[in-house]
């Protein structure tokens, strides 16, 4: 498998552009509509689609369990820290403990991932 032009560096950078890409359209979904609103819809599913090509690029150098459980993480954190500060879900001390947990669990794959 060839590894992305840019190195291990260049590849952490993509994945968090693609996670914050990931929060952004999980986002964008709820105002799609059930995609029926056309201007939600096209910058939702272009966000989904530059998000999944980062991802796949990062993949190329970064073992794709760690890409993949970083990216998921960065956008399950980032979607639930958006909706509870702009959208009113609820902040309880449960859900913050577990986006905590989870940001833990993305710390920890990077520092095992050897790269």
């Amino acid at each position: 498998m060839k590894s992305f032009h840019g190195g291990a560096v260049m590849a952490w950078i993509l994945l968090v552009v693609a996670g914050l890409l990931e929060v952004g359209w999980s986002i964008g979904m709820k105002f799609t509509d059930g995609f029926t609103r056309l201007w939600p819809s096209v910058a939702t599913g272009a966000g989904i689609v530059v998000s999944m090509v980062l991802l796949s690029y990062a993949a190329r150098t970064l073992p794709i369990g760690t890409a993949y459980g970083v990216w998921v993480g960065i956008g399950a954190a980032g979607a639930a820290v958006v909706g509870m500060l702009v959208l009113g879900e609820p902040a309880t001390a449960a859900r913050i403990f577990f986006i905590c947990l989870l940001l833990v669990a993305v710390v920890g794959l990077k520092a095992t991932s050897g790269h």
